[in-house]
């Protein structure tokens, strides 16, 4: 198996980086502009892979979407799948946001089909909620391919788990169609629905109409609407900036994270009280268009209980923040972390082998906070913020270079991750420094 070494870094960061567009707007904004008819222009460009697999899918579909400068048109209107073969790669919000949507398709019933570790991802409860609303489809033990028949979805009042958001956005983006009114109710567990009121946010843009109960785990959707094109600004990924937050804390820093203006809509934004509660202040300022994080160095303070419950992805790139801290941290309610691209709470485990004093106990990770870590042997498991938090871990070793494997997990979210280590590393760095091999090179020599 290939693997990168990540070496130390022992200086301070410092310089300019434009923060990558969200890819959960984006995710949402592709597939409700191919729902609309007529054209949505979308202002925002991402070359990370789960955002590929998404305009794949679309065009699996027969959707038109035409490359921009900086973003996007999209010309909805009729699924019409050519053979029938609808590739979603390892993208699990493009299987589970558009799952549904293939009952829409006219002509062949499109198969859906993407990479083993997605094939293994629980997909059964949100294939009985969509039996429950009148969808028809095939599949061996609840996992992909997955075939779903051509016709109209009935709505009426459909029980879930809300064990995973991508389960209820499915169900959420599909309803409109129905014929009838459609109830979405979340059972407990209730998780991750700061996503969940990032489909219903953006649905209400393109003109979609939700009414949500007071106790908001139930939904109602009014049959017969229509997806409305439109113009949209996607706003910064705040999941790729915790990790520049995160380095931020760690290093005597002077950085400005370009397109970051607070907290908007992102279904992450907590991550900005968090780091400032660990002791680092940002600074608005429109003229740089960003915010700025200027400190010398210090050690972070820690010692807090975070509730990880509506917020998983963050759980990597916390781990890290937390182990580096003073005082002992307490991660709450990591259940959800469990069941992305892998089982991040196992993957973030492996920082005891740096030196770090991580338990798990129950739905809780304890983090006792160490001055320094080691360089060590770590598997990512093909997860992209596994890799990025442990590339954070590995360049705070106070000794040796760390090995991580899977080299190109980062591309899923975040493919500009190492140019911009590697910007933040040497900017302001006299000419003779950076005669050294950048940051980027460094880690991908094998």
């Amino acid at each position: 198996m290939s693997k990168i070494t990540v070496y130390p870094h022992y200086g301070s960061i410092n310089g300019v980086v434009q923060v990558p567009p969200s890819k959960y707007h984006l995710h949402r904004a592709l597939i409700f502009g191919s729902l609309a008819d007529g054209e949505t222009t979308i202002h925002g460009k991402s070359g990370a892979l789960h955002i590929r697999d998404t305009l794949n899918s679309l065009s699996d579909f027969g959707v038109d979407v035409q490359h921009l400068h900086n973003g996007y048109a999209v010309r909805g209107g009729t699924y019409n799948p050519s053979n029938g073969k609808i590739r979603v790669g390892s993208s699990g919000s493009t299987l589970q946001f558009m799952l549904g949507l293939g009952s829409l398709s006219e002509g062949v019933a499109p198969t859906y089909n993407g990479h083993k570790a997605l094939r293994e991802r629980p997909i059964g409860p949100l294939l009985e909620a969509l039996g429950a609303m009148g969808v028809e489809w095939q599949a061996n033990n609840y996992k992909m391919p997955v075939t779903i028949q051509p016709g109209r979805p009935k709505g009426g009042h459909i029980q879930i788990p809300g064990t995973l958001s991508q389960w209820i956005s499915g169900l959420l983006i599909l309803a409109p169609f129905a014929e009838k009114d459609t109830i979405i109710e979340a059972l407990p567990p209730h998780n991750e629905f700061t996503y969940v009121q990032l489909t219903i946010e953006m649905q209400r843009k393109f003109g979609i109409h939700i009414e949500e109960d007071p106790s908001g785990t139930k939904w109602r959707v009014p049959a017969g609407q229509k997806y409305q094109p439109t113009e949209i600004h996607i706003e910064p990924d705040l999941s790729s900036a915790a990790f520049l937050l995160v380095l931020s804390a760690l290093y005597p820093s002077d950085i400005v994270l370009q397109g970051l203006e607070g907290v908007g809509t992102h279904p992450e934004n907590k991550i900005l009280d968090i780091i400032e509660e660990f002791g680092v202040s940002l600074k608005y300022d429109k003229q740089i268009n960003g915010a700025r994080i200027s400190h010398p160095f210090f050690r972070p303070v820690g010692g807090r209980e975070i509730d990880m419950r509506h917020i998983p992805d963050l759980i990597p790139a916390l781990s890290v923040l937390a182990a580096l801290s003073q005082g002992t941290t307490v991660l709450k309610n990591i259940g959800p972390g469990r069941m992305k691209e892998s089982n991040r709470v196992k993957a973030m485990l492996q920082l005891n082998k740096m030196g770090a004093k991580i338990q798990e106990i129950g739905d809780d990770l304890i983090i006792k906070g160490v001055e320094r870590l080691t360089g060590a042997s770590i598997s990512t498991y093909n997860d992209h913020r596994v890799q990025m938090a442990f590339t954070i871990a590995a360049m705070r070793a106070a000794d040796k270079a760390s090995q991580l494997t899977f080299p190109n997990a980062y591309r899923i979210s975040y493919p500009e991750f190492f140019d911009h280590l590697d910007v933040l590393r040497n900017s302001g760095l006299e000419t003779a420094q950076l005669k050294r091999n950048s940051l980027a090179e460094e880690i991908m020599r094998v």
